[in-house]
């Protein structure tokens, strides 16, 4: 199972290029797509759920062109969108049962064991007879996810799952969506970094509407040590530090303001190394500092591009 995208892009009515030529092929497992609101991430996961089209290019799932067998790709996809509407005084286990009769489950007792698998795997069967509109945030979230599995999709696109979760139920949704097993194409596309340091064996960053760096997150945090440098300054000289040096990161630590500079060689006294993380990888890649290609192939050898 392989989901190829070539060339796609997509301009907006009012002008907004969302998508400028993508090209991505993404095997089965976990794929993170990471990037910071109005990357074009959405725009992205629209189309490859049959949404909406784009302007060129084409999208293939193994065989099936995503754009012009939208009946077939539906059969095979299982979609959470970033805004999930739901009907607030049904309960989950009706809505649920409800959506798999839509996706085709027609016999009672089939779509009742389909059902109750679901809300046991997603962790909601004692709560099956409550409303959908008194779940919490993460609840609902894990509905979302019990409906987009629904008929055993191959692809599954889910979008800023996490986002406003709080950290328990997010190592839950986590937990969640590491279970949905490595034969099928799981997109997850999100602005959190650390959700693809947890979950993804590929990766891709996008930004204003361009891939910008794709490939594995440990060779790509591999590619970067020895070059992340670390300094406590004064707030009042952060300017200064960005003016002078490849800042690529600023934070407040314990009320001091903590930079990372990009750098192959320390940039001044005062810097130290630091190990670099996936996050150190987004910063430098928005910044325009790392441009590599990493990713494995069919040997498993790391190729460095």
């Amino acid at each position: 199972m392989e989901l190829r995208i070539q060339h796609l892009s997509k301009q907006y009515s009012n002008g907004v290029q969302a998508l400028n030529d993508i090209s991505l092929t993404i095997p089965a497992g976990m794929f993170g797509l990471l990037g910071p609101n109005g990357a074009g991430k959405s725009t992205l996961m629209r189309t490859l759920a049959t949404l909406q089209d784009a302007d060129s290019g084409t999208a293939h799932l193994d065989a099936i062109d995503i754009r012009t067998h939208k009946d077939d790709i539906r059969r095979l996809l299982g979609y959470l969108p970033q805004d999930f509407g739901l009907y607030p005084k049904v309960s989950a286990y009706d809505l649920l049962e409800h959506f798999a009769l839509l996706k085709g489950i027609d016999n009672r007792k089939e779509r009742k064991e389909v059902v109750e698998a679901l809300l046991h795997q997603t962790n909601l069967y004692n709560v099956k007879n409550k409303h959908v509109g008194g779940f919490s945030g993460g609840m609902r979230q894990r509905f979302g996810i019990a409906q987009a599995l629904i008929g055993n999709p191959k692809l599954i696109i889910v979008d800023e799952p996490t986002a406003g979760l709080d950290p328990e139920e997010r190592v839950r949704f986590h937990n969640l969506l590491s279970d949905i097993g490595n034969d099928k194409i799981v997109i997850l596309s999100t602005h959190i970094v650390e959700d693809v340091a947890d979950l993804c064996n590929n990766m891709a960053v996008i930004n204003k509407g361009q891939v910008i760096l794709k490939g594995q997150p440990l060779p790509l945090i591999d590619s970067i040590q020895g070059k992340i440098w670390k300094r406590f300054i004064e707030k009042s000289e952060l300017t200064q530090f960005q003016q002078n040096y490849s800042v690529i990161s600023s934070r407040l630590t314990s009320g001091r303001t903590l930079i990372h500079v990009y750098a192959d060689h320390q940039p001044a006294d005062g810097f130290t190394q630091a190990h670099g993380n996936l996050e150190d990888v987004y910063f430098a890649a928005m910044a325009g500092l790392l441009k590599t290609d990493v990713h494995v192939n069919h040997n498993s050898n790391v190729r460095v591009a």
